[in-house]
């Protein structure tokens, strides 16, 4: 089993070849005529790696048991189809539950039983077996798993000793290093694939702590769970994901960091997951909020929200704040803050760097534990202009619309291909702040509103549903 982000495709998987190139200046431009790919012809062979390593990789069948409602046929034209009649009788004949069979791959990390895979592998399971490379088959039962970043630990007892596989650094790791995929492609069985590290950090959108390693390696369905590995042979990475139209590897896979489960292991082998939280609702700094809010470059997590009575209101982190730094660690852009706040002990205090008006500011902050029904996720932001109707918030108009907020500028209507509507204002956004400055009537707003000349920028703070965001407004000119 592997993720796929889109489509299907079967694949035959015939041979590797490496084609070992390298390319010299002629000219000179490098000192003593140094290659560029120099170490890329370091390795012609993965072989002497594999036969260690496969050992220690593992494949993974799970029955599962699906409920009948999982596998309902949707009616193709809604609830007045013609053919209802036939559908019904066609789901009448569907077993109400029925089992069902996946395959993945896992991969020892101590020598008592411990093997870590995918949570999706191994979710809902009713049994899992795992399968060593010399066909010994045992029942595994689950340890730990965090759905939040698709990680699990399984255990099986064993008569004899399991060799581990090496844990290495997965923030070591460089983009065009080699790496080498194990697993059990479409049920094949041990299976190794090579190929360079394509990028790092990457951000899929599956969670709030996205952070993969893209590979060309190929990575197949009955990947998921498997090692990735540095040429030492140590692990750098989970497979876990691919992208494809078709279902099949296109030189497109995705890896957990072994850093991130080296993190959650501990908690893992306890059975449960705790992570810090620290109650703020963030956005990506665009190149219009650089401006606007007078930063140097587009680095850190714009707070568009403070959860009330969290670790973040308690410290002093207001909503327009840049946090530039946690703990000690530079956010190179939002999607690294969730992650680093899930990552720090519960009731730790650190130090929270924040850009606040121009200036630089330190605060402490002791960090909470997140609970599954409280949020860290990032909000994606929009942008508008002035094409709106707007009205101004009171109680009485906030019961006719059924809005939870009183006061603020309501957006009432979006004028057809106006830049409002070509940026993404909706009919229902609420105003509460321009330019940080809170948007307490029409009259007020619209003042303020003209001061801005055309060409200008305007930072708005809008209400979404139940979510706040910064919105920048350009003045056309």
């Amino acid at each position: 089993m592997v993720r796929q982000l889109t489509g299907s495709l079967k694949v035959t998987l015939t041979g590797l070849f490496i084609l070992v190139l390298t390319i010299c200046s002629p000219w000179g431009a490098f000192s003593n005529n140094e290659c560029l790919a120099e170490s890329v012809g370091a390795r012609t062979s993965f072989a002497g790696l594999a036969k260690k390593a496969s050992p220690s990789v593992v494949n993974i069948s799970t029955l599962k048991v699906m409920k009948g409602a999982e596998r309902q046929v949707p009616m193709p034209f809604g609830p007045n189809d013609p053919f209802k009649d036939f559908f019904d009788r066609f789901r009448d004949m569907v077993p109400k539950d029925y089992k069902q069979q996946a395959l993945g791959t896992g991969f020892v990390i101590d020598s008592n039983g411990f093997i870590l895979t995918n949570n999706h592998v191994v979710e809902k399971g009713e049994e899992i077996k795992v399968k060593l490379s010399d066909g010994k088959e045992f029942v595994a039962k689950i340890i730990g798993r965090d759905p939040k970043t698709d990680l699990a630990l399984i255990k099986i007892e064993s008569d004899v000793s399991l060799v581990p596989l090496p844990i290495g650094d997965s923030d070591a790791l460089e983009v065009g290093e080699w790496v080498v995929a194990i697993g059990n492609p479409f049920g094949l069985g041990h299976t190794v694939t090579a190929g360079i590290v394509s990028a790092k950090y990457r951000h899929l959108g599956t969670g709030a702590y996205d952070n993969f390693i893209q590979t060309d390696a190929s990575i197949n369905p009955g990947n998921s769970g498997g090692p990735l590995l540095n040429a030492e042979g140590q692990v750098v990475g989970v497979n876990t994901a691919i992208y494809s139209q078709t279902g099949g590897s296109v030189g497109i896979g995705f890896a957990i960091p072994i850093n991130m489960a080296k993190n959650l292991l501990p908690q893992l082998k306890e059975g449960k997951v705790v992570r810090g939280w620290l109650g703020v609702m963030i956005q990506k700094i665009t190149s219009e909020l650089k401006n606007k809010l007078g930063l140097k470059d587009e680095r850190g997590a714009l707070v568009a929200d403070v959860t009330p009575n969290g670790p973040a209101e308690k410290a002093g982190i207001k909503r327009g704040d840049v946090i530039l730094s946690f703990d000690g660690k530079e956010i190179r852009e939002m999607n690294d803050l969730p992650f680093i706040v899930a990552s720090t002990p519960v009731g730790k205090t650190v130090t929270v760097e924040v850009w606040r008006k121009n200036k630089k500011e330190s605060l402490q902050v002791k960090l909470g534990e997140l609970k599954d029904d409280e949020k860290q996720q990032p909000v994606e932001e929009e942008t508008g202009f002035f094409g709106m109707t707007l009205e101004e918030l009171t109680e009485e108009s906030a019961k006719r619309y059924g809005l939870s907020e009183s006061s603020g500028i309501l957006v009432v209507e979006v004028e057809q291909n106006s830049p409002a509507e070509e940026a993404g204002m909706q009919r229902g956004d609420i105003i509460l702040e321009i330019d940080q400055t809170p948007a307490k009537g029409l009259e007020e707003f619209e003042r303020k509103a003209k001061e801005y000349g055309k060409g200008g920028t305007v930072l708005l703070l809008i209400k979404r549903k139940e979510a706040t965001i910064f919105v920048t407004l350009k003045i056309k000119g």
